[in-house]
């Protein structure tokens, strides 16, 4: 169990270093602990949830990620102590309209999903756009009416979201920096956030997202499944890859302020807005283990073979979303980072293949080594199941006459949405986004080189 007890919360001070964003943020490591926080000392009834009376007057609520009858080891509970109750952080509902934003099931009769695809960079908007109205969907898969399968965003914003706030009821959101720092304030505490670090914000949480930098672009996948969880490890054993102690969940930190404000809710793929005279981020201190966290790519610990071949890209998944069928994922999040490729008489770039896996990938910064050209920062890619894919034609050629001397991967960093289910584009992605009509073609130099005889050629 983690306690920290930090000095301030979300303080809307006049000072001139982030009077927008509040306090440095504090964390907590480890994954999946059950911590305590809070952000006034006392806060947190001791040997009980639900006091009579709570400290500070503050009312004593639960936020649930599981069903109360789950297994003892995937229970899923928060307790929060607040300035007011969940119920006053919402009034009547009217249904908006996020255009952009679209839901599993979501497939389009004149799109056509099958294909290799690749898109440059989504160039940012003219127009005023926060974090929440700058969502853009690429893919979905699944049916979130079942509680099955992914969506796949990129996000454009150059707004604050100062007085609204947002919880999806539909999912689970991992968020992919890969232009431009966020400051994220949840229930919870401050997350902030920058390219090449990644965050997971729970179903259900409350939070409101801030531009240091002015403008952000980057990627975000929305679990409706089962939550996201450490790969097992199998003979790799305790350490290594994606190490429980780097993932850091924030301390408690509130906001105490009056002034109206919007909530936005997804829930089952369509959009509400209530309105309230207050911030809903009002939890002065909390404990329990259903809270959100963040994660630095740079401190994953990569594995690979250190004689031939090279195993299965899974071998860099970073978190994934189990299903019922062992070893079979909603999701899983996988990276390319920098590494050292020493296996000897070895194709090292990823092989040719095709699988059962829906593989959508992003770059985040630096050149993929399966292909070098084309592939730009802020760009994505989607292969479809069962849909061929590899290296083009200038990875090949150099994969194949390269030294066998130790070589280093350097400047970069992609990562991959990994689904058993079919991804499906949506209208934006087909007829909006940058789309490369030409990626087809990056094969096109791939030669028959079968003559009949033994021997390498």
């Amino acid at each position: 169990m983690n306690k920290q007890q930090p000095p301030a919360a979300f303080a809307h001070t006049d000072s001139a270093h982030d009077s927008r964003y509040g306090v440095t943020p504090g964390y907590m490591p480890g994954f999946g602990n059950d911590f305590e926080t809070e952000a006034l000392p006392g806060a947190i009834p001791v040997g009980r949830n639900s006091p009579q009376r709570v400290n500070y007057g503050l009312y004593a609520e639960q936020l649930s990620g599981s069903p109360f009858t789950a297994p003892h080891g995937s229970l899923e509970r928060s307790w929060m102590y607040r300035i007011r109750p969940s119920v006053k952080h919402v009034g009547r509902f009217r249904k908006i309209d996020l255009p952009h934003w679209k839901t599993a099931p979501n497939v389009i009769p004149d799109v056509t999903s099958l294909g290799q695809y690749r898109w440059d960079p989504v160039p940012f908007p003219k127009e005023r756009l926060t974090f929440i109205e700058g969502m853009r969907t690429m893919t979905t898969a699944g049916d979130v009416h079942t509680q099955v399968g992914m969506a796949s965003h990129v996000y454009l914003a150059n707004a604050d979201m100062v007085d609204d706030y947002f919880y999806s009821a539909d999912s689970e959101l991992l968020i992919v920096p890969q232009h431009g720092r966020l400051a994220i304030s949840t229930e919870f505490g401050r997350i902030d956030l920058e390219p090449l670090e990644i965050c997971v914000l729970p179903r259900g949480m409350v939070f409101k997202v801030a531009l240091p930098d002015g403008e952000a672009r980057g990627f975000v996948c929305e679990n409706y499944g089962a939550k996201y969880t450490l790969p097992n490890r199998g003979p790799i054993g305790a350490n290594c890859l994606a190490n429980p102690r780097d993932f850091k969940t924030p301390v408690a930190a509130f906001e105490d302020k009056e002034t109206p404000s919007r909530v936005w809710i997804k829930w089952c793929g369509q959009f509400h807005v209530t309105e309230i005279d207050h911030s809903p981020l009002d939890v002065v201190a909390w404990h329990g283990n259903y809270a959100p966290y963040k994660y630095d790519l740079r401190t994953y610990a990569a594995v690979g073979s250190i004689t031939f071949d090279h195993p299965d890209p899974s071998i860099f998944t970073v978190l994934t979303a189990p299903t019922a069928e062992e070893g079979t994922a909603n999701i899983d999040f996988v990276i390319f980072p920098e590494r050292w490729l020493p296996q000897e008489d070895t194709f090292r770039p990823p092989w040719y293949h095709k699988n059962i896996m829906s593989e959508l990938m992003g770059n985040i910064y630096g050149q993929y080594d399966a292909k070098p050209q084309g592939f730009a920062p802020g760009g994505i890619s989607l292969h479809n199941c069962m849909l061929p894919h590899g290296p083009d034609r200038n990875a090949f050629d150099k994969a194949t006459t390269d030294s066998w001397e130790p070589m280093k991967l350097k400047n970069t960093m992609s990562f991959m949405f990994e689904t058993r289910f079919p991804q499906q584009l949506t209208e934006f992605a087909a007829k909006e986004a940058p789309l490369q009509d030409d990626y087809i073609d990056c094969w096109d130099g791939l030669e028959k080189k079968f003559d009949g005889t033994p021997g390498l050629k």
